[in-house]
């Protein structure tokens, strides 16, 4: 009864105010009021019938009894760092299950490795983070997967056409978007692609949907909640949010996620504790961190919208009634505009390093999401590997800076833009 009362009490509390205890008893751990790191590799069973069984549930061989939890058994498997971040985790999507790992990229890898097979056909969107186009355009074909694409714009219509002249069709078996995009911003409809998903399934087999959310962190945008059947973060980025871990997480129905733990097991790519531990740190202040930065960011915006040297903006918070279906995607699925912020100066490659080079207070550096404001070249840096045709189509040009917008003060972060971009008006 007291365990009843005790859920109860908690389930109508926000995400932010669970995330220095839900899942945590500290009667367990001493009573230390944070959750230790369990540096241990392995865990002593009660008894060899104990382990028997942990093994039994663990493998598959058994199905747990009614609110069982899997017992600990090996650091590999799992560990209560990973157990109580998963579960903290889960919270924000409103997730059944989730599952952390060593780097986002072994997020996205392990997604695709489990639920694609030799003969399969993967659908994507343009464009996508670098890493991960080179995993689906130059590592999947090697396993036998085929790959089709389509762009921001393009009709459900369209993109039915695209998926049956591959004369594969009958074997579509997922999609996978990145939303907004990496680094254009460009905004793909989740519920709109789970929906060609739907139209392609069949009674025998589902397609499935898994969106990368980075760019959005677990608080701009819940792709769950729109129809995605999985949700992938490199939780390097908002949700560790300081520039000192490498992390991934999946998260989705309690089915799927089976699948993908399962898999995560045998390639060994399940985080450490240490980072576990960190992830945990991190969780306490997300929101506060992603609020600032969200609100930074819509002044920088406004600031570089002026510019003289600038010659476009691209920001969520930019859009308007005025460019239709991209506006209106927006208003379905963003909670925020977020903080990221690319922008085309005048110029070329050269005068993008002038600016890149001249920052002081924002540091020149790849990644995103992090305490301090960020900035980088994406044709020549985080997307040097996209095919060159294909990055001037989707126009990650030689002209773009990306830039993540930190929690320093605004007016700040505004001062060091404007100075590094004031070299290009008075270059001789």
């Amino acid at each position: 009864m007291e365990q009843v009362l005790s859920r109860l009490f908690f389930f109508n509390m926000k995400p932010e105010s669970l995330m220095m205890s839900y899942g945590y008893k500290p009667q367990l751990s001493e009573g230390a009021i944070k959750c230790p790191i369990f540096q241990t590799s392995t865990f002593v069973f009660k008894s060899a019938e104990a382990g028997k069984h942990f093994f039994e549930v663990a493998y598959g061989l058994k199905e747990p009894e009614a609110g069982e939890e899997l017992g600990l058994i090996y650091s590999r498997i799992n560990n209560p760092d990973l157990e109580i971040l998963e579960n903290r985790l889960t919270l924000w999507d409103e997730a059944e299950e989730g599952a952390v790992f060593e780097s986002g990229m072994a997020a996205i890898t392990t997604v695709l490795l489990e639920f694609l097979k030799p003969g399969d056909l993967l659908l994507t969107s343009n464009p996508l983070y670098g890493g991960t186009d080179h995993f689906i355009s130059k590592i999947l074909p090697k396993f036998g997967i085929h790959v089709a694409s389509f762009k921001v714009g393009q009709s459900q219509e369209e993109i039915y056409k695209i998926v049956e002249q591959t004369g594969l069709a009958a074997n579509l078996a997922l999609i996978f978007i990145e939303t907004p995009a990496n680094p254009t911003n460009d905004l793909i409809d989740i519920a709109g692609s789970k929906e060609i998903a739907s139209h392609f399934s069949t009674s025998d087999k589902e397609v499935l949907l898994a969106v990368d959310n980075t760019y959005m962190g677990p608080l701009w945008q819940h792709p769950l909640k729109l129809g995605a059947d999985l949700v992938v973060y490199s939780a390097t980025k908002y949700i560790g949010g300081h520039s000192d871990v490498i992390a991934g997480a999946c998260l989705g129905s309690a089915k799927l996620m089976k699948r993908v733990k399962g898999l995560r097991t045998f390639l060994g790519n399940m985080a450490s504790p240490n980072t576990g531990w960190l992830l945990m740190r991190s969780l306490e202040t997300l929101k506060v961190r992603m609020d600032a930065q969200t609100l930074n960011a819509d002044k920088v915006a406004a600031f570089l919208n002026t510019h003289p040297a600038i010659e476009k903006v691209y920001f969520l918070g930019n859009l308007t009634p005025a460019d239709g279906v991209a506006y209106a995607i927006k208003q379905k699925q963003c909670l925020s505009n977020g903080a990221m912020i690319s922008f085309d100066i005048k110029g070329g490659e050269h005068e993008a390093f002038m600016v890149l080079n001249a920052l002081k207070l924002i540091k020149l550096a790849v990644s995103l999401g992090s305490t301090e404001s960020l900035a980088e070249h994406p044709a020549s840096m985080t997307h040097a590997d996209v095919d060159l045709d294909l990055r001037n189509e989707l126009g990650i040009t030689d002209k773009m800076i990306r830039l993540s917008v930190g929690v320093e003060n605004y007016e700040d972060i505004i001062f060091d833009l404007n100075q590094a971009l004031n070299t290009l008006l008075t270059k001789v």
